[in-house]
């Protein structure tokens, strides 16, 4: 008879839950440069990604990886708006069969740049020439307008891979004022080709800093002409961007981690980047309250042993965060950075990323079954909240939270509905040792315990 009364004991505890700072518009975004640019695998990993229901792809279209004579000091003769002047590669097929599918496109448009683009013409990082600049988003603009939604201005613009010199001597930063620069230069260039009405986002800054990398919110102050007081330091025009993108990636310590320098901004101290935000436009520097873009988000595991959690950790890790995304009503897009991992540079060297859904040769991890059905189990005293995401789904739909005390096998807990996006909150009664899991349409998810906070 107890064995009978505790099923339904916890169903009666049950009740649908919609935090009151929860994102009610909160979509998805995936980049998969890997196969994706790939013609030989491109088919088979938009199949994949049309099965997770996948409806958003972000691109990162490098200036250099197209510009005529991108080596040499010298800027061959071609018209830089123009652009049929530009090799477009494997951009081109990409962009039509994403197009083809109806998807929606972000398009970040970044450095490295041409040799000849850069102001001593000596490497392809350091001061961009604005004008140039601006003539590529011009061209950009032309040839894929019609094909994207969202454009970003520079990929991680604070680290010294994308954009140099970071700092000048004595350690003042001054990538934000370059920073600044390009970006009113690239949106001068989209305007001019016609999508100024389009979405475009700012920053697109990585998590943190260091004596190479300044960190984010430093950088945020920096090209806002801010000072720490977040008080403006000069005559300088606020800034009209649609959005602030940020790829809030944590440590092996987990989503809850936080970072002690006060300027660094991982997925579990994302409430510094919201007040800094709402600091600026309080300054003036920025013109509207602006949401947040999580525009590059990953988990990293093993085989990587440096950077990477184990498989299981990653999984529980990733829905965590994506949980604390959606529960922050300012985040509009949270994002899965790769499919398939980077190729190890050798063995045991990893010079990539490990946050792919697969391994490197192809193999799944247990986050491709997860990414389809995450569920993320937060313990509070003696409840849990039970988070989910029926991802498959593009609309309302109903799903299956299953539980499993230890030694037994699973049985239903309760039928579940989700809203118009495919999200669900639930609550329970927490029992040591107990697992969750989700099935939907006879498709089921990973396991899980609960967490604490």
């Amino acid at each position: 008879m107890h064995r009978l009364l505790l099923p339904l004991t916890i169903l009666l505890a049950l009740v649908l839950v919609q935090p009151a700072g929860a994102s009610r518009t909160q979509s998805m975004t995936f980049e998969a440069p890997r196969d994706l640019m790939n013609p030989d695998l491109r088919a088979g990993a938009l199949e994949e990604l049309d099965s997770f229901g996948v409806r958003s792809v972000r691109v990162i279209l490098t200036w250099q990886s197209v510009a005529p004579g991108a080596d040499r000091s010298q800027r061959p003769n071609f018209e830089p708006t123009d652009p049929d002047a530009y090799d477009w590669g494997e951009y081109e097929p990409l962009m039509a069969a994403l197009e083809a599918r109806g998807w929606s496109v972000l398009m970040t448009i970044s450095g490295p740049v041409p040799k000849w683009a850069t102001r001593a013409r000596r490497d392809n990082l350091t001061r961009p020439s604005r004008g140039a600049f601006a003539a590529f988003a011009t061209a950009v603009g032309r040839k894929f307008g019609e094909q994207v939604d969202t454009w970003a201005i520079w990929n991680e613009p604070n680290q010294p891979q994308f954009l140099r010199p970071q700092y000048a001597r004595g350690g003042r930063a001054v990538s934000p004022a370059i920073y600044r620069g390009l970006f009113q230069a690239g949106v001068r260039g989209l305007r001019k080709s016609g999508q100024g009405d389009d979405t475009i986002l700012i920053a697109e800054t990585s998590p943190r800093g260091n004596s190479n990398v300044v960190a984010p919110l430093r950088f945020l102050r920096g090209m806002l002409c801010l000072n720490s007081k977040y008080k403006k330091r000069s005559k300088c025009e606020a800034l009209s961007p649609d959005g602030y993108a940020h790829h809030a990636y944590t440590t092996r310590q987990g989503p809850f981690f936080k970072p002690p320098q006060k300027d660094d901004v991982t997925i579990g101290v994302l409430s510094r980047l919201t007040n800094a935000l709402n600091r600026a436009h309080r300054a003036r520097a920025v013109t509207k309250r602006l949401p947040i873009y999580l525009t590059e988000f990953g988990i990293q595991s093993t085989p990587n042993k440096q950077q990477g959690v184990s498989l299981a950790k990653q999984v529980q890790y990733r829905a965590i965060s994506e949980r604390i995304a959606w529960s922050n009503s300012r985040v509009v897009a949270f994002s899965q950075y790769l499919l398939t991992d980077s190729e190890p540079t050798g063995r045991d060297q990893y010079g990539g990323f490990e946050s792919g859904l697969r391994f490197a040769n192809g193999k799944a991890k247990p986050s491709l079954r997860a990414f389809r059905l995450p569920l993320a189990v937060r313990r509070t005293g003696s409840k849990v909240s039970i988070w989910g995401h029926v991802r498959p789904a593009t609309g309302v739909t109903t799903a299956t939270v299953t539980y499993a005390d230890r030694g037994r096998s699973f049985r239903k807990l309760r039928t579940v509905k989700t809203n118009s996006r495919g999200y669900f909150t639930v609550k329970a009664n927490w029992r040591k040792g107990r697992r969750w899991n989700l099935t939907w349409e006879g498709q089921s998810g990973y396991p899980v315990a609960a967490y604490r906070r």
